[in-house]
């Protein structure tokens, strides 16, 4: 990064907005005070000259696995399935170390932060079996809380405790003790599903703390969304309640799809629909007619339910591929999950940050000044295109710049002939 990065600034000049608009806009302590026609205000301070790019909220990603992040050359694994590849990871996570882990952790996080995310929640491993020693059971947990400290001030990250079904309460006790903030795992995948579930919020209540759950990410089996979101409709207001990928959900028949999505929105339970890795992992059992894992998002929006998008894995046994980058999230949205544009990037930017519990960001007075600046014409040649070139502002600081250079061979002047 360079030296002059982090930058506060006190303005953008010449910004446009998705609507057409060409505006400048006024910052104070990392927020938009004001927007006015471009040329109309004067900078109290440092200002950041768009000339002309498309202004943008920023991307948050709210549910990441950065301890598996970039692994897949390691791992090496055979391409499959969700068990398939649960089986890859475990047999790779018991030789990893902290170190190994901070480096491609942080690798990740900076080329999210690069394409303009500015707040992650990332998923950490319980490790270990249930004999492993505590300083085992918490590697992937400290080395995300370094991850963490270090990028402070950059982008925001939040923490999840992923327990798989077969680890002892007190392993999860030791991870959240390291400083993780949210307890998580995936009932569905547990011998007994509606056990392990009360389980997990158990612990959650016990601390205090919220809960984001890997719910129901296979085309059949069991349906634990339902029995989540009845759980948690007492609890306090404002305490994290989140439910990750929800394949199972757009499988069902109208009626009892219906009927889950009203239990989800009464209990405030936010939803992320994850497309890129559900699209690799779920539908290898079925050759003909492969279906889609993806949540059924219309019907979700229509609901007025909390909903965001992710990335989830990126280049790991999980994911092979993947960029890292909300708006090849956003242009799966458009493809796969048939949603406008505008819809699409609202997903990936203000609802994953409500999905969060993030303060609204954005070009719009009383938002917080986190902003992605792009060479694009409108937001429909933003995701289309994904243009590098990109300005990313968090908390009115300018984080991250890059500049891309190209150069084609001149072509002859035509002339037609008369």
């Amino acid at each position: 990064m360079a030296d002059s990065l982090p930058r506060p600034i006190a303005g953008v000049r010449n910004a446009k907005l998705p609507d057409g608009r060409v505006v400048d806009l006024s910052i104070a302590s990392g927020v938009v005070t004001g927007i006015a026609a471009a040329g109309t205000t004067e900078p109290l301070g440092p200002t950041l000259d768009l000339r002309g790019r498309l202004l943008l909220p920023a991307p948050a990603e709210p549910h990441a696995h950065l301890d598996k992040a970039r692994s897949f050359d390691a791992v090496n694994p055979k391409l499959g399935d969700l068990g398939s590849a649960i089986d890859a990871w475990r047999s790779h996570a018991s030789a990893m170390s902290v170190e190994s882990i901070v480096e491609r952790a942080r690798a990740q996080a900076l080329a999210m932060l690069a394409a303009g995310t500015t707040a992650i929640r990332s998923h950490v491993d319980v490790l270990g079996d249930s004999g492993a020693g505590l300083e085992d059971v918490t590697r992937g947990a400290r080395a995300l809380v370094q991850v963490r400290a270090e990028l402070e001030g950059l982008m925001d990250i939040e923490l999840v405790a992923l327990a798989p079904p077969d680890c002892p309460d007190q392993h999860v006790e030791a991870v959240l003790d390291v400083g993780v903030d949210l307890v998580g795992g995936a009932p569905h995948l547990a011998p007994d599903p509606a056990a392990d579930l009360a389980r997990l919020l158990a612990l959650a209540q016990r601390r205090e703390i919220g809960a984001d759950l890997h719910a129901d990410e296979t085309l059949s089996g069991p349906v634990t969304l339902d029995t989540y979101a009845r759980a948690v409709r007492d609890w306090p207001a404002g305490r994290p309640r989140t439910a990750g990928h929800c394949v199972r959900l757009g499988t069902l028949e109208a009626a009892r799809r219906d009927a889950i999505i009203a239990d989800v929105k009464a209990a405030d339970v936010g939803i992320v629909t994850l497309p890129i890795t559900n699209l690799y992992l779920q539908g290898w059992e079925h050759p003909v007619s492969t279906p889609r894992g993806l949540a059924p998002l219309r019907e979700l929006l229509d609901a007025g339910v909390r909903l965001g998008a992710g990335a989830d894995n990126v280049r790991d046994p999980f994911n092979p591929v993947g960029r890292g980058d909300a708006l090849e999230t956003a242009s799966l949205l458009v493809t796969a999950g048939h949603l406008p544009p505008e819809d699409a990037y609202g997903l990936v930017s203000t609802g994953a940050r409500s999905v969060m519990g993030l303060p609204p960001a954005g070009p719009v007075v009383g938002a917080q000044a986190d902003f992605l600046a792009i060479r694009a014409v409108n937001l429909v040649d933003a995701i289309a295109t994904a243009s590098a070139d990109r300005i990313v502002v968090h908390r009115g600081r300018v984080v991250a710049i890059t500049e891309t250079q190209c150069e084609l061979p001149a072509l002859p002047v035509f002339v037609p002939a008369s």
